[in-house]
């Protein structure tokens, strides 16, 4: 490892498994402090421990105002500061028709998938531009640039994480603040049997066979994909939507 992020700190959310789990594990270990913040205190509890000291857990629902400031105040009362933002928690309905996807799941996917990203833009801008800058990264999908049948409302909101991505870079390009989205094609997560709605060989086979690269998206390669974007060597790189999917969107 080459100390890429050595003195910065971030805030990752959805850090107590899959693609944020991964993204912290790699930002660690190039050296920024991270606040782990996942609504499954436990998980983010038992990963601190494994981390050590240039790590902290934080309970927190990305859909909760009053979280959202706990967590950001976590950063700075922990760390000092806040250079990077990932807001990477997420949440979807189960492959299915339109027709079919309850308005509480509808609800709580606009929530995490959505409002999460207003709320943490809202209290991390004013710690950035108090340090001079920062990065915001979030994890939109290739569902938002190329939508399938059987994941529209989960689409929908992607496609809302790309376009709010988008307008953050321009509006606060002038506040030395960075935005991007990384767009992953499904992954090996605790989520990848919603996307496919049931997890068969079959099904599996055929949503390969959408991916030139012939696999699924793995928590190292969103995690590699982020360290860059986050890091000084992406300094002149915003408003970008990064797709890290084996060709999918080809």
């Amino acid at each position: 490892m080459s100390n890429r992020l050595e003195g910065k700190v971030a805030i990752v959310t959805g850090a107590g498994s899959g693609f944020g789990e991964g993204i912290a594990r790699r930002f660690i270990a190039e050296g920024a402090r991270v606040v782990l913040a996942d609504i499954n205190g436990e998980a983010v509890s038992g990963l601190a421990h494994e981390l050590g000291d240039a790590s902290l857990a934080v309970t927190a629902d990305v859909t909760n105002k009053a979280d959202v400031e706990a967590m950001i105040a976590a950063a700075t009362s922990g760390f000092g500061r806040l250079d990077i933002l990932v807001n990477n928690a997420g949440y979807t309905h189960r492959n299915c028709s339109l027709m079919d996807v309850s308005e509480d799941d509808f609800d709580r996917i606009m929530a995490v998938n959505a409002k999460a990203i207003y709320l943490s833009t809202l209290h991390a801008v004013p710690v950035m531009e108090a340090h001079g800058g920062g990065v915001i990264l979030n994890t939109a999908s290739t569902a938002g640039l190329r939508p399938r049948p059987g994941l529209t409302w989960y689409n929908a909101s992607k496609g809302f994480a790309i376009t709010a991505t988008k307008s953050m870079a321009v509006e606060l390009a002038p506040k030395k603040i960075r935005v991007n989205a990384l767009c992953p094609v499904a992954g090996e997560t605790a989520m990848l049997d919603r996307f496919m709605g049931e997890d068969t060989p079959e099904r599996r086979a055929m949503f390969k066979a959408t991916i030139p690269l012939g696999r699924f998206s793995t928590p190292d390669d969103i995690a590699n994909a982020a360290l860059y974007l986050v890091s000084d060597e992406a300094q002149f790189i915003t408003g970008v939507a990064l797709e890290v999917d084996g060709g999918r969107c080809v």
